[in-house]
């Protein structure tokens, strides 16, 4: 915990009302629990003027994420000058390096820290992006981090992306994790009572994957796994709720292999509907094959109570290791999540109970535990200014 409060000038992507996303989702919880840490709140996202609004006037929007690229890096070039002078921040925290490059010469002589919650350039290239954008992006992404006295990772696999991808110091480097609000994500009903309420099967076992419908996240393995699992349990269902581009794709390998009863695709889920759902599944899966920093669902799951199974890609073995190193599959593809699956449903894989979950969520992920973390890394570089080191 900080002695003194701390004035950060906050950089995000989008406002998560506005914008559904993990990263927007992180930045605003955490912006909301930082003042209980010491840490004085103002901030910039591309967003509407509800952004102000809405955040009691410490957020604000600088246009439509949907304008023009040039315009938007313009605007929050000119938003970051106009929240300088009007009170010059004890630091600068940088959330998304798009928004944050615009205004490097504005921000100079300000301790900065970067949250890393992904390679973008990378992770853009996986889902189809061009070599050129993606050295570009990169090139981006490495002037700021390099600006950058601290760098804040959700896991240790991706400091070591930061150390080896970006050549920054791992004396520059700290560790901290994605935060939750546990208790939005804990409602006040049973499994049997979500169900109703969302109109699911009170009998059939439940898999749960929330994710965006883009290559990288493993949703086709977890589909051809389920028409691995069908003959031993041929009432398991498959909920995979979230947006994107492979939607039709993921319906036709559903209708081809003959899972219309098994698996659904849900679409976009309301953040109010997210708790139940989560409460209504008998497990959740994350079967992401590359560039997995943290994967905030899987403490969104278990802040419901609901175990969560994890492929052994980047950040998801630190999140649920500390609970039980049997979440981790052994390999990503369709086999290891059939056969991980196959032994939660069929009770030869002992999983952690609800309050086991529950607990240890709170514990190690809340908002309050996570924005403590964060304010000592801001005062760390605010000291490292101070005695002119990086």
């Amino acid at each position: 915990m900080t002695t003194q409060s701390i004035h950060s000038l906050q950089i995000g992507m989008h406002w998560f009302p506005e914008r559904a996303g993990g990263l927007d989702r992180m930045y605003y919880s955490l912006v909301g629990a930082l003042p209980g840490a010491g840490v004085h709140v103002r901030g910039v996202v591309a967003g509407s003027p509800k952004v102000e609004q809405d955040s009691g006037g410490a957020i604000h929007g600088f246009g439509s994420a949907s304008r023009a690229l040039p315009l938007r890096l313009m605007s929050a070039r000119q938003a970051l000058r106009r929240e300088i002078r009007r009170h010059r921040p004890d630091v600068i925290s940088s959330h998304f390096a798009l928004y944050t490059f615009p205004g490097l010469d504005v921000t100079r002589g300000i301790p900065q820290v970067s949250h890393f919650q992904g390679p973008w350039a990378d992770e853009s290239f996986v889902e189809g992006a061009a070599t050129l954008s993606q050295r570009i992006k990169h090139h981006l992404e490495q002037s700021v981090y390099e600006r950058s006295s601290r760098l804040i990772v959700l896991s240790r696999a991706f400091g070591d992306i930061l150390t080896k991808r970006y050549a920054i110091s791992p004396e520059r480097v700290r560790v901290v994790p994605g935060c939750v609000d546990t208790a939005q994500f804990d409602p006040p009903c049973t499994p049997a009572e979500a169900r109703l309420r969302l109109q699911l099967p009170q009998g059939r076992p439940i898999v749960l994957a929330v994710r965006r419908l883009v290559r990288r996240m493993g949703l086709e393995d977890l589909i051809d796994a389920v028409k691995q699992l069908k003959p031993r349990h041929p009432d398991v269902l498959l909920l995979i709720a979230g947006r994107g581009r492979l939607e039709a794709e993921l319906q036709q390998r559903i209708n081809d292999a003959g899972l219309a009863d098994n698996v659904k695709l849900l679409g976009f889920v309301p953040d109010a509907h997210l708790p139940s759902l989560y409460r209504a599944a008998t497990l959740s899966v994350v079967p992401t094959v590359a560039l997995e920093g943290f994967g905030l669902i899987t403490v969104e799951s278990l802040s419901a109570g609901t175990p969560v199974l994890v492929t052994p890609v980047g950040g998801l073995p630190e999140a649920v290791a500390g609970l039980s190193q049997d979440l981790v599959l052994p390999a990503t593809g369709a086999d290891a999540v059939a056969d991980g699956v196959d032994s939660a449903l069929s009770g030869r894989l002992k999983l952690p109970d609800a309050q086991a979950c529950r607990d240890y969520a709170r514990n190690h992920f809340d908002n309050a535990v996570v924005a403590k973390r964060v304010a000592e890394v801001y005062a760390e570089a605010i000291a490292a200014a101070n005695r002119g080191v990086q």
